[in-house]
């Protein structure tokens, strides 16, 4: 995904910028991170080639699922002292509404962790974190 270098310049500096330039998935539905104090925040501008629907328009569900997953990925390489990629074990996704053709944010939530494995709970939003439009829980395996 990203080699060690770019990640240990994201985890010194906060610039997200070099590590979702590496990962082309990223690169390619426009994810962009942004650090407030300890908190990490996801963002998915607004695309057209992240729609899935363009008569409502929506946003794809792989597109909406895959921004949270890399979002989980992302948040727990950032919050781990290691330089190694975590491994998905499972991803659970729970849709609640369309995710309309606007900005969209999510955030992440460490839930468990131990020495082998790491859960995070997942929320995205469109206008208001009150009613988000999805939700999803990831079970990681950390390398040793």
């Amino acid at each position: 995904m990203t080699n060690p270098e770019i990640l240990r310049y994201t985890q010194e500096t906060g610039d997200f910028s070099r590590m979702l330039e590496s990962i082309p998935y990223a690169r390619f539905i426009g994810l962009e991170c942004d650090r407030f104090g300890d908190d990490l925040i996801f963002r998915l501008p607004s695309k057209e080639e992240n729609l899935g629907n363009p008569i409502l328009p929506a946003i794809h569900g792989g597109v909406i699922g895959g921004f949270m997953e890399l979002s989980a990925v992302i948040y727990l390489m950032m919050s781990q002292e290691t330089l190694r990629m975590p491994r998905i074990v499972d991803f659970s996704l729970d849709y609640l509404r369309a995710g309309l053709n606007r900005e969209t944010f999510a955030e992440c939530q460490l839930t468990r962790q131990g020495n082998r494995v790491a859960n995070v709970m997942i929320t995205a939003w469109q206008k208001s974190r009150s009613q988000p439009i999805a939700t999803a829980r990831a079970h990681f395996l950390l390398e040793d």
